[in-house]
Parts: C-alpha cells; sequence; structure tokens
C-alpha cells in the first residue's frame, strides 16, 4: 500500500512539475559516453555567437520551435525527402526565419568526431540554445541544462502550424498554447522574454500592429512603417530588430519595452491584458535578476516536453536526415 501510494505521488509530482528528471533526463549526462560533448558544442555557439548575435537568438527559438512539436526531439532539423516532402523546418513558422541550422551542423560534426553514435542531436540543440543564452547573456545566464534526450523520426509540417503559437495570439490563446505543452502562465511570460534578442520579418506584424489601431507606440510605429511595406511579400519582407534598446543582450530589457509598447507583436502587447500577467511584467522589468533566474528555470522545464528516452527513438548519424533502419 505504502509502495502504491509513493509511486501514484511521484507520478503526479511529475505531471505538476513537468521535472525532466521524471522523464529520463540528467545534467551531465554524458559524462562517461562523451565528456566532452558540452565543451565541444559551446565553442561552436561562442564562435557563430561572437560573429552574429542574431544566430544566438536563431538557436533560442529553435529550441522553443523544436520542443512545441514532437516534444524536444530534433524533428525541427529534418530537411525534406521524397518521402516526406514537407518536414517542420518549411512549414511558416520556421521558415525561412529560423535560423543557426549550420550551427548544429558544425557541432554535430565535431561531436560525431569525439564520439560517434552517441550524442542525439535533440541534446544538441538543447546545448546550443543554453550556450547561446550564456553569451548572450553577457555570461550571466548559466543554466544546468539536462540531457538524454532521442532523436524523433516524424517531421510534419502542419503540426508546427498546429502547435505554435503565432505572434496574433490573444492572452487566452497564449496561455492555453503553453498548458497544452505542460507549461503555465508564468512560463509563457518568461519564455516570452526571448523576444528581447533577434528580429522579425515585416509579415509577422504589420498588419495587426501597424495597418489598424493598436497600442504600439506613435514614435515606434512611425519608424516601422518607414522600415516596413504596408503589404509585405515573400520577395519583399524586411527584417527588425524585436528590441530597439538592445537589441543583440539578452536581457530584461523586453518587459520594460513591453510596459512602454515598444514591442513588435500581439503577443508581447497581450501581456498587459490580465492582471496577473501584468504583474509578471511589472517583477521581471523591475526586479533585478528575477528574470533571468526565471528563464534559466523555464528554459529546464520546457526542454522535459515530449521527450524521447531509452528505447524510443535514435541517435541520429546526420542531423538532417533520419537513420537509415
Amino acid at each position: 500500500m505504502a509502495s502504491a501510494l509513493l509511486k501514484l505521488f511521484i507520478a503526479l509530482t511529475c505531471a505538476l512539475l513537468l521535472s525532466s528528471a521524471c522523464h529520463g533526463l540528467e545534467v551531465g549526462y554524458y559524462k562517461k559516453s562523451c565528456p566532452r560533448v558540452e565543451a565541444i558544442v559551446r565553442d561552436k555557439v561562442k564562435k557563430f555567437v561572437y560573429k552574429n548575435a542574431g544566430i544566438g537568438a536563431g538557436l533560442i527559438r529553435m529550441f522553443f520551435h523544436d520542443c512545441f512539436v514532437q516534444g524536444c526531439d530534433g524533428s525541427v532539423l529534418l530537411d525534406p525527402t521524397p518521402a516526406n516532402p514537407q518536414p517542420e523546418k518549411l512549414s511558416p513558422p520556421n521558415f525561412p526565419s529560423l535560423r543557426g541550422f549550420e550551427v548544429i551542423d558544425a557541432a554535430k560534426d565535431a561531436v560525431e568526431n569525439a564520439c560517434p553514435g552517441v550524442v542525439s542531436c535533440a541534446d544538441i540543440v538543447a546545448f546550443a540554445s543554453r550556450d547561446a543564452a550564456y553569451f548572450l547573456s553577457r555570461l550571466t545566464v548559466k543554466i544546468n541544462m539536462p540531457a538524454g534526450r532521442r532523436d524523433g523520426r516524424i517531421s510534419n509540417f502542419t503540426e508546427a502550424l498546429a502547435n505554435l503559437p503565432p505572434p496574433f495570439f490573444n492572452i487566452t490563446q497564449l496561455i492555453a498554447s503553453f498548458a497544452a505543452k505542460g507549461l503555465d502562465a508564468e512560463d509563457m511570460v518568461v519564455l516570452s522574454g526571448a523576444h528581447t534578442i533577434g528580429v522579425s520579418h515585416c509579415s509577422s506584424f504589420v498588419s495587426d500592429r501597424l495597418a489598424v489601431p493598436s497600442d504600439i507606440n506613435a514614435a515606434l510605429a512611425s519608424v516601422l512603417r518607414r522600415q516596413c511595406p504596408a503589404n509585405p511579400t515573400p520577395s519583399n519582407d524586411p527584417t527588425v530588430n524585436q528590441d530597439v534598446v538592445t537589441p543583440n543582450a539578452l536581457d530584461n530589457q523586453y518587459y520594460k519595452n513591453v510596459l512602454a509598447h515598444k514591442v513588435l507583436f500581439t503577443s508581447d502587447a497581450a501581456l498587459l491584458t490580465t492582471p496577473a500577467t501584468t504583474q509578471m511584467v511589472l517583477d521581471n522589468a523591475n526586479i533585478r535578476g528575477l528574470w533571468e533566474e526565471k528563464f534559466k528555470k523555464s528554459m529546464v522545464k520546457m526542454g522535459a516536453i515530449g521527450v524521447k528516452t531509452g528505447y524510443q527513438g535514435e541517435i541520429r548519424r546526420n542531423c538532417r536526415v533520419v537513420n537509415r533502419s
């Protein structure tokens, strides 16, 4: 009886906390099988991010987009094939805006040279996003990222559309989207803070933020109208910085921008539409170091979504294609 109650308690705790340990993940997972893997990945990420901060922003976004579709299994990395001509990476939320694939390729090549067939592409994505956050935050956001994920074999164009929250979502839709993945409203607000770095295509916000009345700051709107065409097209869709104050720094400036109505997306502005999320924005904007600590926890929590471990999935030899059976 006591054993059954203990098992029930553990199951309920895992369900509530989405603990990475409950999913077979652990910090230092490769310490015996590939002890240098995390240093190898970090070295590759450092070289790319210091040349182009936008690549770092792309790696953090890649982790989010991977985990929200099929779980954190590297499915976003798979290229089209005759058998699967429309994978996730070609879906509108990812193409042509998702960046950083070349970093994953370089890291995987280096890791395979050191430890062939040991480290999953899903874990390399997780490590790369962690390292990008570290370098972009001026070495302040240090995430203890658990590993042990295996790579998935399924990648579907329509699943990306169905699972990734678009920039025009309102607060109710955002909370529901994150709840479906086991993340709460605070995780949603905290992870939205990654919009403090990187760029956005004009097509992601022109129609619902500039072409119609909105709460966007008038001066920012004026600047954006000069940078963006009134009707963006695939051949004329420029990018603009998401954070005009500290565009290349992972910091809490995003929340100050939200309060000043200097954000691009409807989903950003939506954080001020409920008392609870407004208070979270205020706290993250005004309490030194608070957001960084919460971001570390939410990144680990997100990294446990739908993971494949043990005999599930595989360890891809090439991150862009599934292994031949």
